[in-house]
């Protein structure tokens, strides 16, 4: 039957497969350690340095090496009581002599290293496994390793043994493949290798190569309308920008700059999607470069940004339960106190309980710039002429800290709906709502120490939350903006008292970058009403035009500030701040009659002349007799 199992001579098995796989600490630091004899050399794997040393040793002792079995080993100390024998295959085992155990070796790397040591026929010294203390390599359980790789081995499948021994071949054929690489490499020479001046004239042939830009003809430009290649588009706008940078030297032959803008105008229009009205005054305002990069800018959103409601909060508490809450924020910058500007979200931030508590409010960057620049102080009574949606007056109810009045006003009945629901969010108090004609208000309530005014505009600085601004405006649009603006600029400005002891001052801001709807606007008011241009404070954004194109403005213009979403990534904004230095009304100069002495004998013609500061009414007499 066999055989009887005696328990009692059962021979301990060691750790299983995988602990078998984990080696001593030395060995696994080894790993992470950088090489020892030159950190400049390339990092080789063990067996190529084992190889490289082979090599060495075989140029050394050439005449020595014999490649038959009986031959000597390399250099190198046996371990004491080893005697060196020679296997079936070749690879030599060592064997403990006192003991009459084999020596552990590994289970794969070994194998792959004697499968080296038959391919190039050299017996293999035992430079790593030759210490003394390697002869007695007993796991915690008392088997030795080589015992276990033979159980490991008759365990293994015929399709798991060829899987192993594949593997084995492709590190080997990967390891001979890196040292030939190696080879090459040391073999190259820098007088081998190209030099940098021919690279460098290499470099500038292609340059030279590269055909420049000519402008497509008539037909092809019409069929390019009909159906647009954009990536074409674009890079023909790169190209027509790069030549009027630098007219002179890049032109075709026979093309004024007027054919390249105009080419250069419908290529815009036809990527960007504008209207040509738009895009020309886009053209007029910026340069060339910065026209491109102010219609980029449009194509992408603003960041979302919030203010800490003071009045109930600190923004260090805010942006830490934000944080808790997976939202990701940093402070808004240097010149706000209260802004934090979120760059992503894992919860709606309209909607966390902190926002419906009303500890923040969102608010674009922008619309911050004018409260600041107005500067509120408490105990002051403020006219918000229009305020919707209520950004602006909360963020003046803080800084005023609930003391004083603030009057609330807008035209539009359903939006003062939002503006009560965020002030009774946010807890404000000292204000009071209230539904007028902003060109009324001077005969409604007056006598205020400051005045905000964010005017109604065409909305050209808002076209990334807007893009229907793109095509839907027109020259009439923003002259009837800027006729509106003017009314409400000088019902404004008759609101402030000039001689109120804290205040005295008016903001005027638009989201529009139209000079007809800042510039002008504002240079109108200062001739008709005894006020000045002051700073507003705010030491950031490119200052106002005192001349565009054939026009001419106020001096003190340069005061006034322009915000653009392509130099500070935020919505499109002009800010201006007044000084009101004395209550009177100017003469009005539309009453005044200019009597022309002429030659007819009654008046003939009775004409009324507009003009951007007041109006004359011409009036032909004839002339007395003398």
């Amino acid at each position: 039957m066999g055989r009887k199992l005696d328990p009692t001579k059962k021979e301990k098995r060691g750790p299983g497969r995988k602990a078998r796989k984990q080696k001593g600490a030395e060995t696994e630091l080894a790993r992470f350690l950088p090489a020892v004899s030159d950190e400049n050399s390339k990092r080789l794997s063990s067996r190529a340095r084992k190889r490289a040393a082979k090599r060495r040793l075989g140029s050394a002792e050439a005449p020595k090496t014999n490649k038959s079995p009986e031959a000597k080993p390399l250099p190198g100390k046996l371990p004491k009581g080893a005697v060196q024998t020679v296997g079936k295959k070749g690879p030599q085992s060592l064997f403990n002599a006192a003991q009459g155990k084999k020596r552990p070796a590994p289970s794969s790397d070994e194998e792959e290293e004697e499968e080296d040591s038959e391919e190039d026929d050299v017996v293999n010294h035992g430079d790593l496994w030759g210490s003394e203390d390697d002869a007695d390599m007993v796991d915690d359980y008392g088997a030795d390793s080589n015992s276990e790789d033979e159980e490991e081995g008759e365990e293994l499948l015929p399709i798991e043994r060829a899987a192993q021994k594949q593997k084995v071949r492709e590190a080997a054929a990967g390891v001979q493949w890196s040292e030939e690489e190696t080879e090459d490499e040391e073999e190259v020479t820098p007088e081998s290798g190209p030099s940098k001046e021919e690279e460098a004239d290499g470099g500038l042939q292609i340059n030279v190569d590269e055909e420049p830009f000519v402008l497509p003809p008539a037909g092809e430009m019409e069929q390019d309308a009909q159906t647009p290649d954009l990536q074409r588009v674009h890079k023909r706008i790169q190209d027509i920008v790069g030549i009027l940078r630098d007219f002179g030297a890049q032109r075709e032959e026979g093309r004024s700059r007027s054919e390249y803008l105009n080419r250069l105008k419908k290529d815009l229009a036809t990527y960007y999607s504008y209207g040509d009205f738009l895009l020309g005054k886009l053209m007029d305002l910026f340069p060339l470069s910065e026209l491109v990069e102010f219609l980029e800018a449009n194509e992408v959103p603003r960041p979302i940004t919030l203010r800490t409601n003071t009045l109930k909060t600190r923004r260090r508490d805010v942006a830490q339960a934000l944080i808790n809450r997976g939202v990701n924020l940093d402070p808004l910058g240097k010149w706000s106190k209260t802004g934090l500007v979120v760059y992503d979200s894992s919860v709606p931030i309209g909607a966390t309980p902190e926002y419906l508590a009303g500890h923040y409010m969102l608010q674009g960057a922008s619309s911050m710039l004018p409260v600041m620049a107005l500067a509120p102080q408490e105990h002051e009574r403020i006219l918000d002429m229009c305020c919707a949606p209520g950004g602006k007056t909360s963020y003046m109810a803080q800084l005023m800290k609930n003391t004083g009045v603030i009057l609330a006003n807008d035209a539009n009945a359903e939006r003062l709906k939002s503006v009560v629901g965020n002030l009774h969010r946010l807890g404000v108090t000292n204000t009071v709502i209230s539904h007028y004609d902003g060109r009324q208000f001077p005969k409604v309530v007056g006598g205020f120490d400051r005045v905000l005014l964010d005017a109604p505009c065409s909305g050209t600085g808002v076209i990334s939350k807007d893009p229907a601004v793109k095509t839907n405006k027109d020259e009439k649009d923003i002259l009837r903006c800027a006729h509106l603006q003017k009314e409400l600029l000088l019902s404004a400005i008759d609101s402030v008292n000039a001689t109120s002891k804290t205040g005295g001052y008016l903001v005027y801001c638009t989201c529009s970058i139209m000079v007809e709807e800042n510039e002008w606007v504002v240079d109108y008011a200062l001739k008709k009403r005894n006020v000045r241009l002051v700073p507003t404070g705010l030491d950031f954004g490119q200052e106002g035009f005192t001349r565009f194109r054939e026009r001419r403005f106020h001096p003190s213009l340069h005061n006034a500030r322009r915000f653009y979403p392509h130099t500070h990534n935020m919505d499109g904004f002009f800010i201006a701040k007044f000084k009101k230095f004395s209550n009177s009304v100017p003469q009005s100069q539309t009453d005044s009659v200019l009597l022309c002495r002429s030659g007819w004998a009654a008046v003939v013609q009775s004409q009324l002349i507009a003009t951007s500061t007041f109006q004359v009414q011409l009036i032909l007499v004839p002339q007395t007799p003398k």
